[in-house]
């Protein structure tokens, strides 16, 4: 039988939810704090009135399953909430053995936190995962258990549970299944985009199973979740998955009653979800395990999401191309948004869009420098000093000049060239438009979405020739200039001023509905060049420089005015 407390209503104005629940008869508390390694069965609560409101006299009973009161949710309403945050590490921080070791470290660092772990697959397996289905096409099946990077896979993952004193059963399984699956892949002589992400998804599978076996040799209660069966429920568009409305009471539920049954860290495997029509596994496309962070966030209704990577923070800049790239310390939603669309690596383009709706703070931080203060991302930020945040840079785009070959007035012409769009399921970066031409912008290496292939371009010019004169232009570069865009005047006389020092013609230039983002349109030849140049005229001279700002640690997120 599960211990639970009676609760008497008597006269008072104590709220109902205590800091710690003491038992009136025996003095025990019937509730220990929070400490990591330590869980204590969280008691069941029986309401004795509506009211929310009351001084309480708790007593210890023997309670059944009758005594467990469910909100009109679904959820177990008189529980208080069991995890304060989501803690998301990226396939670099937890790369190895020793890796695994220094996050384990890092949650042990915060033991006031009770925290959801979402993992993504060790280092760079993902990548060697595609690429051993790739070859496998080719190769044979008698080959399909040689292709060098199933050894590799292999050797880490085994090397890995090794070094840190876990048993070998808690993977063995899946890289015997992945053999076998290659295998198949080979006598098939074909990579679906179904069975591409069934393969990717041992990554996460592997990882998560290893981490949560070794939180457990050290005596830190932790239980493993595939997200596929935690609840995570997408649409059927595989490689580059949607998550439904249906995830959020489904992961809440299975979270907080397995929290009630049996208290552990939950560690959970980013990227993936369950398809909602053919129950197979989907995954939400590059750096989705973002996308997972947020989304059981705003499931449970969090205080905040952590994403720990191996940059401190948001930068400025690509620090590839300009190593004086510096941390933003606040961002927006919107900028979080504008900035991972645009080519930022730093987060998953959709992965804001949960944080925003429930208004819950992303804090991005450095793994292997936790004491950086990273960035803070929320709903909103004192912008009366803000000019630029970041400028971000999008290579390899295909732009399109588009001019009607009719007379001016002629209606529907926006809709007719959209159309072709939407037909073929392309996307379109950036716009500008005037009454009889348009400009615009396609992205042919979508990490997040399908390949646009050479034959959909051929296709997309061939229909929208037949309504307009079409120049097609590639290897384009968007800079996206990300900031207060009330200031865009100072921004673009700066820019430009910048630009013409450079001998740099612009293409394209676009601000349109965006209030954070103005994108400018250059060769790929020039990108680079015109990057530095505008850091260093925005963020390295006394002008521009940003303030230099400093973001509470882990505790509460501090009010944004």
């Amino acid at each position: 039988m599960t211990s639970t407390m009676q609760l008497t209503m008597v006269k008072g104005t104590i709220p109902v939810a205590l800091s710690r629940r003491v038992c009136c008869q025996c003095q025990a508390s019937l509730w220990p704090p929070w400490r990591i390694g330590f869980f204590a069965p969280v008691p069941l609560v029986r309401r004795v009135s509506s009211e929310r409101v009351a001084t309480l006299r708790v007593s210890c009973i023997k309670a059944t399953e009758s005594d467990v009161v469910e909100g009109e949710s679904g959820g177990f309403a008189d529980i208080e909430t069991s995890y304060t945050c989501v803690m998301k590490f990226g396939g670099s921080s937890v790369a190895n053995a020793e890796r695994m070791r220094e996050v384990a470290n890092l949650i042990l660092s915060f033991p006031e936190e009770r925290p959801i772990i979402v993992l993504s697959a060790m280092g760079k397996t993902t990548n060697m995962l595609l690429l051993a289905g790739e070859k496998a096409v080719s190769c044979g099946v008698t080959m399909a258990d040689s292709i060098d990077e199933l050894s590799i896979i292999k050797d880490l993952h085994l090397r890995t549970v090794e070094e840190l004193g876990v048993d070998r059963n808690a993977i063995e399984k899946h890289l015997e299944e992945l053999e076998q699956l290659l295998k198949g892949i080979a006598m098939m002589k074909e990579l679906t985009p179904r069975t591409q992400d069934y393969l990717v998804s041992f990554g996460e599978c592997m990882s998560t199973r290893i981490f949560a076996a070794y939180l457990n040799t050290l005596g830190i209660r932790a239980r493993q979740y595939d997200a596929f069966e935690m609840g995570i429920i997408t649409s059927d568009d595989f490689t580059n998955a949607d998550i439904l409305e249906a995830t959020y009471p489904a992961v809440a539920k299975r979270l907080h009653s397995d929290w009630v049954c049996d208290p552990a860290i939950p560690i959970v495997t980013g990227f993936l979800g369950k398809a909602r029509k053919s129950c197979a596994v989907t995954t939400l496309g590059r750096g989705g395990s973002d996308l997972t962070a947020t989304t059981i966030g705003k499931a449970l209704g969090l205080p905040e999401i952590q994403v720990w990577k191996d940059v401190d923070g948001v930068l400025t800049c690509d620090p590839n191309i300009c190593p004086q790239a510096k941390p933003v310390p606040y961002l927006t939603f919107d900028e979080a948004a504008e900035l991972a669309y645009f080519g930022a690596q730093v987060l998953h383009p959709q992965s804001m869009r949960p944080a925003r709706e429930s208004d819950i703070p992303v804090r991005v931080k450095n793994s292997y420098n936790p004491k950086a203060p990273g960035t803070l991302i929320a709903k909103t930020r004192d912008m009366s000093k803000a000019l630029l945040t970041s400028i971000v840079l999008k290579r390899n785009v295909t732009m399109l000049d588009i001019v009607s070959t009719r007379m001016l007035g002629q209606f529907g012409f926006l809709a007719k060239v959209f159309s072709i769009f939407e037909e073929l399921g392309i996307s379109v970066d950036v716009v500008a438009t005037s009454e009889v031409s348009i400009s615009l912008t396609l992205d042919p290496s979508k990490l997040w979405s399908r390949e646009l292939i050479q034959q959909e371009l051929d296709y997309v010019v061939e229909e929208l020739e037949k309504i307009a004169v079409v120049n097609l232009l590639k290897t384009r570069s968007i800079i996206s200039l990300i900031g207060n865009v009330q200031r865009s005047s100072l921004i673009l006389e700066k820019a430009f001023h910048v630009l013409r020092t450079l001998g740099v013609t612009v293409q394209m230039i676009s601000q349109g509905a965006s209030k954070v983002n103005i994108s400018l349109v250059v060769n790929d030849s020039e990108a680079e060049q015109c990057v530095r140049a505008l850091h260093k005229a925005f963020f390295e001279s006394e002008l521009f420089e940003l303030e230099n700002e400093c973001i509470p640690g882990n505790g509460s997120v501090p009010a944004l005015s």
